[in-house]
C-alpha cells in the first residue's frame, strides 16, 4: 500500500542514512525550494503562445508540483494540495471540477482498505500470520529455506498492507531470526553478524520483498490504483480487482523467484551446522507460542478481510463462471462494487465485539491513524491528470514528445515507460512518479495513435522498482538502519535487480496484455 506513510526525509536523524546523505536530502529540499517557482515562471513565459491560458498556468502548475514532488521542501501531501489549489487560483478550472476528482470512488477503496490494514497491525494479525509460516516444520532452520519464506511472508502481507509497515514488522522479525542463526554457527564470536553476507541477504530480502509485493493487488500500493484511476478517467477502461490480480500476480510470481536466486547468489549461506538449523526450529517455533491464544480481535480482522476478498474477487469470479453478461455478475458488480466492498469490510470492524463490555475490534481513534496523506496523493493526480487533457496541455505534450523521439510503437514506447517508471522511483517516491509519468505516457500514446494501456502499466509497475538507495522506497531505510547492508551492496543488488525488472516487466506485460486483451 502506501509509501507515503513514510521515513521522509526529516527522519534521516535517526540514523537510517548516513551523514552525507542526509547532506544530499538537506540541499535537495533547498534546491527544490528555489527551482519550484523559478519553474512554474519559466513555464508561465514560454508557453505563452503555445496553449490557451488555461492550459497555459496549468503546464506552470505542473512543472513546479513535480519539481516539488522530486526534492520535497515540503511533505508529499502538502505538495498534493498545492498543485489543486493553484490550479484554481489560477483559473484553470473551478473548484468543483478540480476537487471532485478527490471524492472518486477509488478514495473509499483506499480508506476501507487502510482501515483493514490498520486493524490487522493493531491486533497484531500480521504478526501471527508471519510466525505461523516461519515455524513451519518444512522450514525447519535451513537458512535458505527461512530466507525463502521471509521473503515470500512479506511479499504476500505486503499485497494487503502498506510495503513500509510490512517492512517496519518483518524487520525485527528477520534481525531475531539472524541474530539467532548467528550466535549457533559461531559460538566463540570469532565474527560479527555484519561479517556475514547472508545477513544483508536478509535484510534486502525483507526490502526487496516488500516493495515487489505490492504490485500484487490494488490496493498493494498506490501507484497501482493512481494508474486504475487513471486509466478509467482518461482512457475509459475499468480494470476490476480480480483482473488486476490476473495481471499482476503473475508478475510477482515472475519477480520473486528471480530476486531470491539473486540474493541468494549475490550474499551465500556459508557453512551451518546441524545442531544450529534444529535450534533455529525450536526458536521459530518458541516464538510462535509466544503471542499467545487468538484474540477475538484477530478473529474478527480477520472475519472482515476475508469478507473483502470474497466481495472483492467474486464479481470476476462470476463474471468467468456465468459470462460477463448474466444479471448476476451485472448486479454485484454495480450494487458492490471494490470501493463498496472495501467500506462494507471496515464497517464490520466497528460493529464486531472483542468483549461484552462494548469494546469493539476499531475504534474511530485508531481508524483515523491510516495514512490520509496517500489518499490526498492520489486525488491530487486524478484531478492534475484529468486537467492536462481537459486545457489540451496533455495534447500538445503528447505531440511534442512525439515529434522528439518518433515513438512509432507501442511496446516500444511501453520500454521507455518501463525505464522512466524505474528511473524516477530511485529518487522520488513510487506515487509521485505515477502521479507525473501515467497522464504523460497516455498523452504520448495517444499522440501517436498508440494503445496507452502498456504503457500506463509499464510505468506503474516499473515505479515499483526503487532498490538502488536507503532513500528510494521507506522499506530500504529501515533495513539500512541495521547497520547490516553496506550502501555498495545495496546499490550492486538494486542495480542488478532493476536492469532485471525492466525485462522482467516489459516481457511479462506483452504476454500478459495479450491475454487479458490489453494490448488490442
Amino acid at each position: 500500500m502506501s509509501d507515503i506513510a513514510h521515513l521522509d526525509a526529516d527522519s534521516a536523524n535517526a540514523g537510517m542514512i548516513s551523514a552525507a546523505e542526509q547532506r544530499f536530502e538537506r540541499w535537495r529540499k533547498i534546491c527544490g525550494a528555489f527551482a519550484a517557482p523559478l519553474a512554474f515562471f519559466v513555464t508561465w513565459t514560454l508557453t505563452a503562445e503555445a496553449l490557451t491560458p488555461q492550459g497555459r498556468s496549468l503546464s506552470a502548475v505542473l512543472i513546479a508540483v513535480a519539481v516539488l514532488w522530486m526534492t520535497e521542501p515540503v511533505p508529499l501531501p502538502v505538495t498534493a494540495i498545492i498543485g489543486p489549489t493553484l490550479c484554481i487560483l489560477f483559473g484553470v478550472a473551478s473548484a468543483k471540477t478540480v476537487l471532485a476528482p478527490f471524492a472518486d470512488p477509488i478514495v473509499f477503496l483506499f480508506i476501507g482498505s487502510f482501515i483493514l490494514a490498520r486493524a490487522m497491525m493493531l491486533h497484531g494479525l500480521d504478526r501471527r500470520l508471519a510466525m505461523a509460516f516461519l515455524s513451519l516444520r518444512w522450514v525447519g532452520g535451513d537458512p535458505v529455506r527461512v530466507l525463502a519464506v521471509v521473503g515470500a511472508v512479506t511479499a504476500t502481507l505486503s499485497m494487503w498492507v502498506s510495503n513500509t509497515a510490512t517492512a517496519a514488522m518483518m524487520f525485527p522479525v528477520a534481525l531475531g531470526v539472524l541474530h539467532t542463526l548467528h550466535e549457533l554457527r559461531d559460538p566463540n564470536g570469532r565474527t560479527t553478524l555484519r561479517d556475514w553476507p547472508y545477513a544483508t541477504g536478509m535484510m534486502l530480502m525483507v526490502a526487496y520483498s516488500a516493495a515487489i509485493g505490492g504490485i500484487g493487488t490494488p490496493v498493494g500500493t498506490p501507484p497501482n490504483l493512481i494508474t486504475i484511476g487513471l486509466l478509467d478517467s482518461l482512457v475509459g477502461l475499468k480494470i476490476s480487482f480480480f483482473r488486476w490480480m490476473a495481471l499482476a500476480v503473475p508478475m510477482l510470481l515472475l519477480m520473486w523467484p528471480v530476486l531470491f536466486l539473486l540474493l541468494r547468489v549475490l550474499h551465500p549461506v556459508g557453512k551451518m551446522s546441524d545442531r544450529a538449523a534444529g535450534d533455529l526450529h525450536d526458536y521459530l517455533r518458541q516464538q510462535r507460542l509466544k503471542l499467545g491464544r487468538w484474540t477475538a480481535g484477530q478473529v474478527n480482522t480477520l472475519i472482515a478481510f476475508g469478507v473483502a476478498l470474497l466481495l472483492w474477487a467474486s464479481s470476476g469470479i462470476l463474471a468467468i463462471a456465468l459470462d460477463k453478461g448474466h444479471p448476476l455478475a451485472a448486479l454485484l458488480e454495480q450494487r458492490v462494487p471494490e470501493s463498496v466492498a472495501a467500506l462494507l469490510a471496515a464497517c464490520l470492524l466497528f460493529v464486531l465485539p472483542v468483549n461484552l463490555r462494548g469494546r469493539f475490534t476499531m475504534t474511530w481513534d485508531e481508524a483515523v491513524k491510516i495514512d490520509w496523506g496517500t489518499i490526498l496523493l492520489f486525488g491530487s493526480g486524478i484531478s492534475l491528470g484529468k486537467l492536462m487533457f481537459d486545457t489540451g496541455v496533455a495534447e500538445a505534450l503528447g505531440h511534442g514528445i512525439v515529434g522528439l523521439t518518433g515513438a512509432q510503437s507501442m511496446w516500444g514506447l511501453t520500454a521507455v515507460a518501463v525505464a522512466m517508471g524505474i528511473f524516477i522511483s530511485e529518487t522520488t517516491s513510487n506515487t509521485s512518479a505515477t502521479n507525473m509519468l501515467v497522464p504523460v505516457v497516455i498523452a504520448i500514446a495517444q499522440a501517436a495513435d498508440l494503445n496507452p494501456v502498456p504503457p500506463a502499466l509499464g510505468v506503474c509497475f516499473g515505479a515499483n522498482y526503487g532498490f538502488m538507495l536507503p532513500v528510494s522506497v521507506p522499506a530500504n531505510a529501515i533495513v539500512y538502519s541495521s547497520g547490516l547492508v553496506p550502501i555498495t551492496k545495496m546499490m550492486r543488488a538494486g542495480i542488478i535487480f532493476d536492469i532485471l525488472g525492466f525485462f522482467l516487466v516489459l516481457g511479462a506485460l506483452r504476454v500478459l496484455c495479450a491475454l487479458l486483451g490489453f494490448s488490442q
